[in-house]
């Protein structure tokens, strides 16, 4: 028997054995892998921001900066490609697709390495282009499920878990190894391919959504340019508020994760000692507990009511801890918790759990990921946007500085557009659905 066969028949020994086996062990393993994957993604993604990359860029822009636009910019423009690819894609492209972008992604840091500090921008463009349409490819096979607040809480841990932990080890091999803050990114990028490329396999093993599945929360299938232009048409006033919110949301958390190096040291901490591990890990314990709470809630509506419910508590808890520090009533290392925990619950819902519940309640075709990638584009535009004038506008303002009067806009803000938006949502009446299983017109 050839290795290709034998790899066909594991395969289905695999996904037979998930599919029959108890709704815990197919939790658990779906969390485990989904995890898997997009934690070791990061490590292509964040580590160069352990670096300090000194100097001076374009147009008036800091050289960090520039490389950090340079690749927000590319991740933003594949949210935009991503609007269409994740949303058409099959289940059979998917890990093909997903071992591409991610070796496009790598080769992009090689280069990062090789051309001089001016042209830096390129190859950290690049290295944003093919990242941004991971998250949809791993939620696609989230999605759909009567579990799936739990699986997509866990997932999003990753994200939150990862970006700490690999700039850690970013410094850490700049330390123990001697590799310059150039090469840094690409050598943290090598170290977890291997990661990356078993997890793929695991997670392609997943059995598709049961019948129970589908009858709690609609059969999701691909979306071609009618069905997204009819989901937009439909919800287009809630969509609008809720895109607002999540511009400035996006905008802010990526500030934060971009430039905590520099935010720390202002506030006098000590970024050698793992402090990123710290605050990342207590913020996703924060964030998974909530979220996955959600799977005890079956009624759809009390869903997305509890969806915004995390999304309000977090930017108010923003708002709050940050008025707590600058009355000297709470410290650096904790603000710095706070506000990423609250960024955190205001921020993970929209890639997993809002839209799900949206499309589970409301009962219209569609797919969570074209409604994320729809988000996600707008919220990376945010981030170009803010960094953009922080360099230009608010030059002489230290970071933190700015970061905390940022802090307050973005509270106040987003309350009151997630408020807006909630009432919008929550008001929508189920679809019927015809007798052949597909939904009619809705309407609010």
């Amino acid at each position: 028997m050839g290795s290709t066969e034998l790899q066909v028949k594991e395969r289905k020994k695999l996904t037979a054995w998930l599919a029959s086996a108890p709704e815990s062990a197919f939790v658990l393993y779906t969390i485990a892998v989904s995890f898997s994957v997009y934690f070791s993604m990061f490590a292509f993604r964040k580590p160069f921001t352990a670096g300090e990359y000194a100097g001076s860029g374009w147009i008036g822009l800091e050289l960090k900066t520039m490389l950090v636009v340079s690749q927000i910019v590319g991740y933003a423009l594949s949210k935009f490609i991503g609007i269409k690819i994740c949303s058409e894609v099959t289940r059979g492209h998917r890990p093909v697709l997903l071992t591409g972008l991610i070796l496009w992604a790598e080769a992009a840091l090689v280069l990062f390495a090789i051309v001089p500090p001016s042209l830096a921008w390129i190859p950290m463009l690049l290295n944003g282009l093919p990242l941004g349409m991971i998250w949809g490819l791993v939620v696609a096979y989230l999605e759909g499920r009567r579990t799936s607040e739990l699986l997509l809480a866990g997932l999003s841990c990753s994200f939150i878990v990862s970006s700490g932990i690999v700039k850690d080890f970013g410094r850490f091999l700049m330390a123990s190894s001697g590799v310059t803050e150039w090469w840094m990114p690409a050598a943290t990028g090598l170290c977890f391919l291997p990661l990356f490329m078993v997890s793929v396999w695991l997670l392609d093993q997943i059995p598709q959504p049961t019948a129970l599945d589908v009858a709690a929360r609609v059969l999701r299938e691909p979306m071609g340019v009618t069905e997204r232009r009819t989901f937009v048409r439909t919800f287009l006033p809630g969509l609008v508020l809720l895109l607002g919110a999540y511009f400035f949301i996006t905008a802010y958390r990526d500030f934060r994760d971009s430039y905590a190096i520099e935010i720390v040291k202002r506030l006098g901490l000590d970024v050698d000692s793992g402090l990123f591990t710290k605050t990342e890990t207590l913020v996703a314990l924060g964030v998974l507990v909530p979220l996955a709470l959600l799977v005890c809630v079956k009624d759809n509506r009390l869903g997305l009511l509890g969806a915004f419910a995390i999304m309000t508590t977090g930017v108010t808890l923003m708002g709050l801890s940050t008025l707590l520090f600058d009355a000297g009533k709470l410290g650096g290392f904790w603000w710095m918790t706070l506000v990423g925990l609250g960024s955190y619950l205001a921020y993970v819902p929209y890639g997993s759990v809002l839209f799900d519940r949206v499309i589970a309640r409301t009962q219209v075709a569609g797919t969570a990921v074209f409604a994320i990638y729809l988000a996600d584009a707008t919220g990376y535009m945010g981030s170009i946007c803010v960094q953009i004038f922080k360099d230009s506008a608010q030059k002489e303002v230290t970071r933190l500085d700015f970061f905390r009067g940022f802090t307050y806009l973005t509270s106040v803000l987003g309350l009151g557009m997630l408020v807006a938006s909630g009432a919008y949502f929550l008001r929508w009446r189920p679809t019927p659905r015809l007798p052949d299983g597909t939904v009619d017109q809705v309407s609010p």
